[in-house]
Order: structure tokens, then C-alpha cells, then sequence
């Protein structure tokens, strides 16, 4: 039977976290696999020191309160890129939207609150109490439903509430992924050193409880999803305003017009709601998906076949689909697992439908997308930040980073455990100020082998040449998770590789070893250009189309460095300057390049410029 109205304090607090799980599942009448089920599509019953996700969200339970979770502001992203990144066109330079914070799903701990009797920063603080709340939030929406059964199985409709969700695909796909789960099992240990089981139960719960929830249907219209996942059609407006201009996208015809190479991952910079509004703004720009991070619903905006306006580089955005994630690269230290669930599902999806190889060379973030020319690299945003765990993504994406080499095979793949690894950056909330501790995907790079030493520069964010910084936007000094470097020295249990033409050093448990091909300047060249885009040599243009720059940017690759080879591309540009698709144009050129992994992000190199050889040394 439910006491909702007893205090914390009325019986003694449990050894650990697993029994305070039971004991909040007895509390409340919830089934435990139940409770346990959905803490972990929130939080993978994480505590996340006390943070709000970048949902707002608290503690295993995901206990939501916006109010307490923007006290310092929201951050947006800092960098002032053009997303369009065409520079046959006038720069496209938008203004951020107005935040929608009314939301329901954005204050339930004030909801547990009133159940409980526990005040809300206690629910958002303390991993018991959020525990609590989360188990009479769901009891009050099975009491609601008028649903008496205790089995597992009879818990579909509350579950599904619990997602936030307004509409029946986004909280069936919630509720669906918390039952898969209490079926398959879990078992992990947490961000606090807290060991939690779920033990596989077997259940076929009741879908049909859907119906119940008053939520209205799904329109999935022309969405491109995989059948389970609920996706909603938003569609992105392509229409002409004042003096022939016009958005959000362009209308193409891939993969038969070009071929798709990325999948770019971005976040939103702002809430779920004000996204939608800003991606159905004719003259602001487009990405092909949206997806909310409470519970992973996912919108589409622009078909896959057309080029969105999001990447801040136009040839990345003709190769390329984009995600927008709901959260904020800074002012939010996670992610739900609802979110990189459905992330992951999707973009399996999209990269078996269009061949893109699921690897860190393809599946790239915002962050690692080059800037066009030197005069746009310092703009390029810098999201989804070091927060984003991609280890766990691709685990997800069932693409595991795993040391395919050793260290004589000549490379690395970055790869720190997310959880013990927490930079110190500063700035998340105020300019200066440390961030809160919180594991990340992120290695940084210093000129010695040394904690002490200097960070290593990058001359674009830098151009003084003085070292990296540890503020959250600065990317000078970064590798990634997932990223693959040429080793440049190695000296016990520190390695160098190369990067931005220097070595970049760090412990050497931070990474696998790899193999793979690498890319050096062909024999008698000091150095080499790096580009930003593929674009055709001046020869391949038509006359009625004016010849695009190959123009290099202010990094160079000298003489004696490697850098891992992602993909071998043609070049190409894509030539969509008019409302009308058929006066579109894809520019093949006979340059071939090589992308490599240069800096923090990709470049471009002249097949002509460098030799590839395998990696071994």
C-alpha cells in the first residue's frame, strides 16, 4: 500500500542504492522493475554530482525543474559560424529564438514534491529522495489511469506518461525502450560507485493502456525512420521571400545527386519547443532531425534527399544529414539515455540506408566540421561539447571503440574512461568560473609530457600562438572520444600524436592503439595546404557558374608529420543558388582528396600533395 504522505525520516535510510530502489518500489506500490526500468532510460541511474541534464532534469529519476536549473542563465553557443557556409551566398547569420520553459515535463520535481512531502531541492539533491519522487510520480499516474494490477505488465501507461511525451508515437517509444529493458536486464555501476541490477524479467505489458493517456496521434507523414521509433513529420518550410531570397534549405536529389558521407551531430542550443519554431522559420536555416532529450522523440524537418543549412560549411552540408539534440554544449553536463537511445537507433538507421560507415570519420559533431576558409575556422560552433559520451554512443550504434592495434601499428583512437576523466574547464555557468566536475569524452593535449605543461595551440582560435585554455568552448588543445591520431613519439606512459602540425601530448590510458592509413607529404615538400572543403579545380566549372576559391586555410601539414587518413573524397560542388531545383548543379572535378584528422576537427588534403601508406611504423 502507498504511504505518500509518510516522511523520509520515518524509517531508516537504505545501506545502499539498490535497496533504495526496493524500498521505494515498496513504499509506492511501483513494481521495482518498474522503478528500476525507467531511472535507467532517464539516467542509467546516474546521480551526475547534483546537475541538471540539458533537459532540466535531476538525479536517477530525471526529476525535472527548469526553474532551478537556469538560475545561472543558459548558455548558448559562442561560436558565430554562417550555417549555410556557402560563400557564393550573403552570409546567413540568424538570431537565436526566445526560450519556451512552461512546459509541463519541465517542472515535475514540484509534482513529487506535493507527493512526498520532501521539498524540491531535497528531490533534486539527494539520490534517496529523488528516488522517492520519481516512484510517486509514477504511482500517481497508474492511480490516475485507474489501473489496479501490480505485475510489471500493468505499468505501460504510466510508464509512458512518465515520458513527458504529448503525443502516442514519442511516449510509446519511451515506454517501449523501459520495457525492452526490464526484459533484457542491466546491470552497471554508477557515476558514484553504486552497484544496481536489473534482473532480465519477461513481460509483455500492456500497449493497448496507450489509448488511455488522452495524447494525441503521431502524424508521421513523410517521416524516414525506423518503424519503432516514433517519428513525428515537422516539415522545414522551403519557400521564397522578398528579392528572390529564400529557405531553409535546398532541394536536391541524393544519394543519386551525391553522395551522403556524414551523419553530423549536433545540440540545440535551446529548449525542444523553441527548436521546432526556429527549424519552421522560412528565413532562419534547417537540419534534418530534431530530438528531445526527455524521451528521445525525434522530429523530421527536411527529407533526407535535400541539403539542410546546418553544418556551417556548404560541402559538408551537401555530403551530409544533420541531428539536433536537445541541450546546451556548456549549461547542461548530460545526457538522457532515452535521447542517446533513439539518437542511435536513427542514425543506424541512416547509415545502413545510405552506406555511411558507423566511425568516427562519418559520425561526426558540429565540432569537428572545418571552417571554409581561414576567415570563418574561428566561428565554427562547437557542439554538442565535452559532455557528449560518444563511447557510450557507439556503443549504442554497436560500433564499440576497441584497441585494433599496438603500439607499433602507428596509431591511436582517444578513448578515456567518460566517467573518472573530468577536465577542469571553466565558464559553464560564468566566464572564468571552474565547471562543476562531470565526466567527459574529452583529452587534452599539452606540449610536453608533463600535467604542468602548456597546452597546445591552435593558430585560428589563437592566433598570437599562445596555448590552448581550459574555457568550455575552447577546442585548441582537444581530442575527442573516437578520434584516431598519427603517434608522433611515445616516452613511457605518455604519447605524442600529431596534430595542428605539433605534437599534442597525453597518457597513453586515454586512448587504444589502432591501425589504419595515414597520409605525409609526398617527398621534397616542406609542408603541404590543408583545406576546409573538396571543391573542384577551376577547369571543371561550366561557364554560367562561377569558380569557387580552393583556398587554404592558415594551418599547413609539413614535411615528416602523419595524420590518419578517414575517407578518400571526390571533389564536388553543389551549386544552389536559386528557389528553383532545376537550376541546381552538382560541379565534379578530376582532384581527389584525402580527409584526415587534423586538429580537433577534419581537414582536407590534395591527393596530389601526399602520400598514403599504412599505418606500422
Amino acid at each position: 500500500m502507498s504511504t505518500a504522505g509518510a516522511s523520509p525520516h520515518d524509517a531508516a535510510s537504505p545501506a545502499g542504492r539498490q535497496e533504495v530502489y526496493a524500498a521505494a518500489a515498496h513504499e509506492f506500490g511501483v513494481p521495482e522493475s518498474v522503478l528500476l526500468g525507467v531511472s535507467y532510460l532517464q539516467s542509467r541511474w546516474d546521480v551526475n554530482a547534483g546537475l541538471p541534464s540539458t533537459s532540466a532534469g535531476y538525479g536517477p529519476m530525471h526529476l525535472t525543474d527548469v526553474v532551478a536549473a537556469n538560475e545561472g542563465g543558459t548558455h548558448h553557443d559562442d561560436g558565430t559560424e554562417d550555417p549555410r557556409g556557402d560563400s557564393a551566398r550573403p552570409e546567413l547569420l540568424p538570431e537565436a529564438g526566445e526560450q519556451d520553459l512552461s512546459a509541463p515535463a519541465l517542472r515535475t520535481a514540484a509534482v513529487a514534491a506535493g507527493l512526498t512531502g520532501t521539498d524540491a531541492a531535497t528531490l533534486r539533491s539527494d539520490p534517496a529522495q529523488n528516488i522517492r519522487g520519481g516512484a510517486a510520480l509514477l504511482a500517481s499516474y497508474q492511480r490516475d489511469l485507474g489501473v489496479t494490477g501490480d505485475e510489471p505488465a500493468d505499468w505501460y501507461g504510466a510508464v509512458a506518461r512518465y515520458s513527458g511525451a504529448q503525443d502516442t508515437g514519442a511516449a510509446r517509444t519511451f515506454a517501449d525502450e523501459v520495457f525492452k529493458t526490464i526484459n533484457e536486464g542491466a546491470a552497471r555501476v554508477t557515476d558514484d560507485g553504486q552497484h544496481v541490477r536489473l534482473p532480465a524479467t519477461a513481460t509483455t505489458p500492456d500497449t493497448g493502456q496507450l489509448a488511455g493517456l488522452g495524447l494525441r496521434a503521431t502524424d508521421s507523414g513523410e517521416t524516414e525512420c525506423p518503424a519503432d521509433l516514433g517519428c513525428e513529420w515537422i516539415p522545414a518550410p522551403y519557400a521564397e521571400f522578398g528579392d528572390g531570397d529564400y529557405g531553409n534549405h535546398d532541394k536536391a536529389n541524393r544519394p543519386e545527386s551525391q553522395k551522403i558521407d556524414y551523419i553530423v551531430i549536433h545540440d540545440t542550443e535551446g529548449s525542444y519547443a523553441t527548436t521546432l519554431r526556429l527549424v519552421q522559420d522560412p528565413q532562419y536555416v534547417s537540419w534534418q532531425y530534431t530530438l528531445r532529450s526527455a524521451d528521445g522523440h525525434v522530429a523530421q524537418h527536411v527529407k533526407a534527399k535535400d541539403v539542410a543549412w546546418q553544418a556551417g560549411n556548404w560541402y559538408v552540408n551537401s555530403k551530409s544529414i544533420g541531428l539536433e539534440h536537445e541541450g546546451f554544449a556548456a549549461n547542461g553536463a548530460w545526457y538522457t539515455e532515452a535521447l542517446y537511445r533513439s539518437s542511435a537507433k536513427l542514425v543506424r538507421y541512416l547509415a545502413d540506408k545510405y552506406d555511411i560507415p558507423l566511425d568516427r570519420h562519418h559520425v561526426i559533431g558540429h565540432d569537428n566540421v572545418p571552417g571554409t576558409v581561414p576567415s570563418t575556422v574561428r566561428g565554427m560552433h562547437w557542439d554538442p561539447g565535452p559532455y557528449w559520451d560518444w563511447a557510450h554512443y557507439f556503443d549504442l550504434l554497436r560500433a564499440p571503440f576497441r584497441s585494433t592495434g599496438t603500439p607499433r601499428t602507428g596509431l591511436v583512437t582517444i578513448n578515456p574512461d567518460y566517467a573518472g576523466n573530468k577536465p577542469a574547464f571553466t565558464g559553464c555557468v560564468t566566464a572564468g568560473v571552474p565547471c562543476e566536475p562531470h565526466g567527459s569524452g574529452t583529452v587534452v593535449l599539452r606540449t610536453a609530457p608533463s600535467d604542468t605543461a602548456p597546452l597546445v595551440t591552435d593558430i585560428a582560435l589563437h592566433p598570437d600562438g599562445a596555448p590552448g585554455t581550459m574555457r568550455i568552448s575552447d577546442i585548441s588543445a582537444r581530442a575527442e572520444t573516437g578520434q584516431t591520431y598519427a603517434i608522433a613519439e611515445r616516452l613511457g606512459e605518455w604519447v605524442a600524436v600529431w596534430y595542428l602540425g605539433q605534437k599534442g601530448w597525453f597518457r597513453a590510458s586515454d586512448a587504444v592503439w589502432s591501425v589504419g592509413f595515414v597520409a605525409t607529404p609526398k617527398p621534397g615538400r616542406a609542408s603541404v595546404p590543408v583545406y576546409g572543403r573538396a571543391y573542384p579545380e577551376a577547369a571543371a566549372y561550366p561557364a554560367d557558374i562561377p569558380v569557387q576559391a580552393v583556398t587554404p586555410l592558415q594551418y599547413s601539414l609539413p614535411a615528416g608529420q602523419s595524420y590518419a587518413v578517414g575517407l578518400v573524397t571526390p571533389s564536388e560542388y553543389y551549386r544552389a543558388v536559386t528557389y528553383d531545383p532545376a537550376n541546381h548543379t552538382v560541379v565534379r572535378g578530376q582532384t581527389r582528396y584525402y580527409q584526415i584528422q587534423f586538429g580537433h576537427r577534419v581537414a582536407f588534403v590534395n591527393a596530389d600533395d601526399v602520400d598514403v601508406r599504412p599505418s606500422a611504423r
